[in-house]
């Protein structure tokens, strides 16, 4: 096989990618390992920036998500008892978010590309990328019990941490950046209405929790547990008891409870890998970063990483020079960066860490209290999470 770009990853960083150069002219094959109803059933990241949500309805993928998903103007922190809401529009020149899962994304995107796109292909595992440092890279790929190769121009790897696409970095070229949390969340789907309208980040003493939601019949949650927490070991009113105790008002605001459909134990880690970027090889998503999920940035990073691609290869193909394709890895990492920066400050400041000692708890506060306090840090908070301009 033969394209300009092959995509290693059917998820919705490398879906959104074949969508963009597919409007602007530029063929494309996406390899994915697994199945279409694995892909549009892994359960992932639910809250899409500004500049996501921008993005999306210009490739034509927005229709059912400006029809189903549930726009946001803001959060709720809560900490010491005390409630206060941030509003995103008043403070970031009228960005907001949408609350939209990852699970819809690629199936609206997946349905785009089989109707007119170029070839996808599920159950096509990437084994090895060839040649990134050459004009013609491959990419070998076994499909229907035999390896084939797909030979390109360009590869963009979105296959995830665990992808082959990184590997083909020369270890001798690469800077990696990490930090592991010792806690994690305990995230559960609960068939019951959410409590608030808006997601509340919760500071408690016991540790951090989140009110989040999937559909307006739907509610995710999560708790701060250790790291290492099986979450079977959790019964159903254990987690709501919890999520009582730490989402906790002076008001008369209570908690619903319902049917725990799913539990889930997600790890807690900032990565980054320098360069992005190695020849013709690029580098997208958490093939390249991972972000702690107090600050809704992974999946909005992948998208910032592909817009970039798509606009420096259509640059090319206008233009006739690679400049941009040049400065791939350059322009994403700033973005990248701010977002780690980002994601580390929510998590510092709303989770407990095991050893924490009371000066920690009260700075902790105190920080709270200045956003609470002060526009121009609420702003910051704002701003962050509505998100970074792309490029």
């Amino acid at each position: 096989m033969r394209t300009t770009v092959g995509i290693i990853g059917a998820g919705p960083a490398g879906l959104l990618l074949a969508r963009l150069l597919h409007n602007v002219g530029i063929d494309s094959v996406v390899l994915e390992s697994r199945d279409r109803a694995y892909v549009e059933h892994r359960q992932r990241a639910g809250i899409l920036e500004q500049g996501t949500v921008d993005v999306l309805r210009v490739a034509g993928a927005g229709e059912r998500m400006d029809r189903e998903g549930l726009p946001h103007d803001g959060i709720e922190l809560r900490y010491d008892k005390k409630r206060h809401r941030v509003d995103f529009p008043a403070l970031t020149d009228g960005r907001s978010v949408m609350v939209y899962a990852q699970t819809e994304v690629c199936k609206d995107l997946i349905a785009l590309q089989l109707k007119d796109g170029g070839p996808l292909l599920f159950e096509a595992e990437a084994l090895a990328v060839e040649g990134a440092d050459t004009d013609t890279p491959r990419v070998r790929f076994r499909h229907e019990g035999r390896e084939d190769v797909l030979e390109c121009e360009y590869v963009v790897g979105c296959d995830g941490f665990w992808g082959v696409a990184r590997k083909a970095i020369p270890a001798e070229l690469t800077k990696v950046f990490e930090r592991a949390y010792p806690f994690a969340w305990l995230g559960i789907l609960a068939d019951v209405p959410p409590s608030h309208d808006e997601l509340v980040y919760a500071r408690h003493d016991r540790g951090f929790a989140l009110l989040s939601m999937r559909s307006p019949s739907v509610s995710r949650l999560y708790l701060q547990v250790p790291e290492g927490t099986d979450a079977g070991s959790w019964g159903d009113d254990e987690i709501w008891d919890e999520l009582e105790r730490r989402f906790e008002t002076d008001d008369d605001w209570t908690l619903e409870r319902g049917p725990i459909t799913q539990k889930s134990v997600t790890p807690m880690r900032s990565y980054v890998h320098e360069p992005m970027r190695h020849g013709r090889l690029f580098l997208a998503g958490d093939a390249a970063h991972i972000v702690p999920p107090t600050g809704a940035k992974g999946l909005n990073l992948a998208v910032g990483d592909v817009v970039t691609f798509a606009r420096a290869l259509t640059y090319r193909k206008e233009t006739g020079s690679a400049e941009r394709l040049d400065a791939y890895s350059e322009t994403c990492l700033r973005r990248v960066w701010q977002a780690e920066r980002f994601s580390y400050d929510m998590t510092s400041l709303l989770h407990r860490a095991p050893d924490a000692t009371p000066f920690e708890d009260r700075m902790q506060l105190a920080r709270l209290e200045r956003i609470a306090g002060s526009r121009a840090a609420e702003a910051d908070l704002a701003e962050g999470y509505t998100g970074f301009p792309f490029g």
